[in-house]
């Protein structure tokens, strides 16, 4: 009888050990999960705040300030124009006004 209640209160230690590991693992995984949670919410603000900043940084009238400013480019006009004719060859302006074939209008 004694070796059973040895054999049972061996049983029960055993398994009084793997349930302590078992919730020690399952709370360790749980603190895991809450970082990672809280990591994947840290990065969705930060990429909101990178997509607002994208769009800003992408403003018509900014993006035309840094091509007059850094890229020195400036609007078309006629008197820089070339008018390309059917047969490739293209038309220098003359006078501010381009070279137009015969055959089509302008519209003034």
């Amino acid at each position: 009888m004694t070796r059973l209640n040895l054999m049972l209160l061996l049983a029960v230690l055993a398994s009084a050990l793997y349930l302590v590991s078992v919730q020690y693992e399952s709370r360790r995984l749980f603190t895991e999960i809450d970082r990672a949670n809280a990591e994947a919410h840290r990065l969705e603000i930060e990429s909101e705040r990178l997509q607002v900043e994208k769009r800003a940084q992408a403003t018509p009238l900014r993006v035309q300030k840094l091509a007059r400013e850094q890229l020195q480019m400036h609007g078309a006009t006629p008197a820089i124009t070339q008018y390309v004719k059917l047969n490739g060859q293209s038309s220098q302006v003359s006078d501010g006004q381009p070279n137009v074939p015969p055959t089509t209008e302008r519209a003034k």
